[in-house]
């Protein structure tokens, strides 16, 4: 099973973009946000991840490229589904 925590962790963007998805995680509600971010679907947190993931560094590739069509506003609004998400996943190799 991938660590979707450790690449999560290993994400380098600008800082201005996590604080604001950091910030926003408090009014993150899955039923209404994931459904918008992710086109209607509403898959479990071992689904949405890798989606998020995927969607998340397509939006990255947007922002680098000085692409007329980036949204930060929506880049924001992924970032936050998916730190919401990972928190969602069970923990795995746990220590009794």
């Amino acid at each position: 099973m991938t660590d979707f925590r450790a690449l999560l962790s290993e994400l380098r963007r600008p800082q201005m973009l996590i604080r604001a998805a950091r910030y926003g995680i408090s009014d993150y509600r899955r039923d209404r946000d994931l459904k918008r971010v992710l086109h209607g679907a509403n898959p479990s947190p071992t689904q949405s991840v890798p989606r998020l993931l995927n969607e998340e560094k397509q939006m990255e590739a947007i922002r680098v490229a000085g692409d007329a069509a980036y949204s930060i506003a929506s880049h924001i609004e992924v970032l936050i589904a998916l730190m919401a998400e990972v928190r969602l996943l069970p923990r795995t190799g746990a220590k009794s």
